[in-house]
């Protein structure tokens, strides 16, 4: 989709199920293997009781709407700011969701207001993407 073809309030989404798959592929390329995401034992005396999955692995949904949905192919991520509202685990259904709030368009960049919810519907992730589009 061109820049020209946007429009305020479009949206558009991702679900994908979090898996102890993509927990253990994640931590080996992030190298980010915190035992709160690996070791049942240790996540046990955490505050989440059990293991959680990566936030940025979370936050990679968002990347995967921007990038492919809305506003799609050929987009330059600029900036995005995260507020992490909530644990993921092993099992939750995550809905990724990115809203058109401003277009920019003397820069060709758009604001999207970012937020993924579980299959609860609660929060687990809010922000906002700056993205540079042709």
């Amino acid at each position: 989709m061109k820049y020209s073809e946007l429009n305020l309030g479009m949206k558009s989404s991702v679900t994908k199920t979090i898996t102890e798959t993509d927990v253990i592929l994640y931590s080996g390329i992030s190298l980010d293997t915190n035992p709160a995401h690996l070791n049942e034992e240790y996540a046990k005396n955490t505050m989440f009781k059990k293991r959680i999955a990566h936030g940025m692995l979370t936050a990679g949904l968002i990347s995967a709407v921007l990038g492919t949905k809305l506003p799609g192919e050929g987009s330059i991520y600029m900036g995005q700011e995260l507020k992490f509202k909530a644990p993921v685990y092993m099992g939750d259904t995550i809905t990724a969701e990115a809203e058109i709030i401003e277009l920019i368009d003397e820069k060709n960049q758009i604001l999207l207001k970012t937020t993924c919810t579980n299959q609860d519907g609660k929060v687990v992730i809010d922000g906002t993407a700056r993205i540079m589009k042709k």
